[in-house]
């Protein structure tokens, strides 16, 4: 594969470029608003070149977030190269959500918890003073940024790949913890075929669902 056209909210799988330089071009000139993974670098400002240059064994992914479709060409095939995660891999899958005794049957799951946030890539458990989340194998949630709340992430289990501003963590290891100011791009993607990522929320400010703003939405969760 050469070339992609990535249509609008929709983006590229996150792939792991091979051993040489990869050059991808743009089509269209003075492109604002595309997000980029560039390694270890998530860029969201940005007026483009014509040319993105991802260096050998970094990984890559473009989310277009322009009002129409862009044309992208690679200046080699990157059909090798590893898909570490794609997001629409399950897009046309039937949409089944998580039940608590699933976890319940599998996890060694603290009592107390005051409620549950089910869906179909992640589940959610709600104590007084923090989150257990867990999210499904080859799923990601959605870039976001909350708009009342600061949260503090740990991780318990899964490697899994943390973005966190305009940094990106790959296959971070359990007991790293992140601060997460308000208004700041964050998510979590597992790359794992079978395992499950497990996290700590802690917040403060304001914890209300309702002050999520996705940016970039690709389960099309609402």
């Amino acid at each position: 594969m050469k070339k992609k056209k990535i249509f609008p909210e929709r983006s590229t799988s996150l792939r792991k470029n091979g051993s040489q330089e990869l050059r991808i071009s743009f089509k269209k000139n003075n492109i604002k608003k595309v997000y980029i993974i560039n390694g270890s670098s998530f860029i969201t400002e940005n007026n483009l070149s014509s040319i993105l240059i991802i260096k050998p064994e970094n990984h890559y992914m473009i989310i277009n977030k322009e009002e129409n479709p862009i044309e992208i060409t690679y200046s080699r095939d990157i059909s090798n190269h590893q898909v570490i995660y794609d997001p629409y891999k399950y897009e046309d899958s039937e949409k089944i959500n998580f039940k608590a005794e699933f976890f319940k049957r599998k996890y060694k799951i603290p009592k107390g918890y005051i409620i549950t946030l089910p869906k179909w890539y992640s589940f959610k458990f709600t104590y007084p003073d923090h989150n257990l989340i867990f999210v499904r194998p080859e799923y990601g949630l959605s870039i976001q940024i909350h708009k009342y709340r600061n949260e503090l992430w740990e991780i318990l289990d899964g490697n899994p790949i943390i973005l966190n501003g305009n940094t990106v963590y790959y296959y971070v290891k359990s007991g790293t913890k992140f601060k997460i100011p308000i208004n700041t791009f964050h998510t979590v993607i597992n790359p794992n075929k079978k395992k499950f990522v497990i996290l700590k929320e802690q917040w403060s400010g304001n914890f209300n669902e309702e002050d999520i703003s996705r940016v970039f939405n690709p389960n099309n969760y609402t």
